[in-house]
């Protein structure tokens, strides 16, 4: 596993580290992605290029709950 992808190329959560039903190819790039994840119900803003996830640290300001 590279950090949070897997082989197959699947996303795993930054909490939970369980798979979420984002799948991934080599050269599939995401900026500000809402990645959700159905076990743990959490949603993580990522960034994604060249296989390296980051997660971007949302505002205080911004979330709503």
């Amino acid at each position: 596993m590279n950090g949070w992808i897997d082989k197959q190329g699947w996303i795993h959560c930054p909490t939970c580290g369980n798979k979420t039903r984002t799948k991934t190819f080599a050269n599939t790039s995401l900026k500000n992605f809402p990645l959700y994840c159905p076990k743990c119900k959490n949603e993580n803003i990522i960034d994604l290029s060249d296989q390296k996830l980051k997660i971007i640290e949302p505002d205080a300001k911004t979330q709503s709950q």
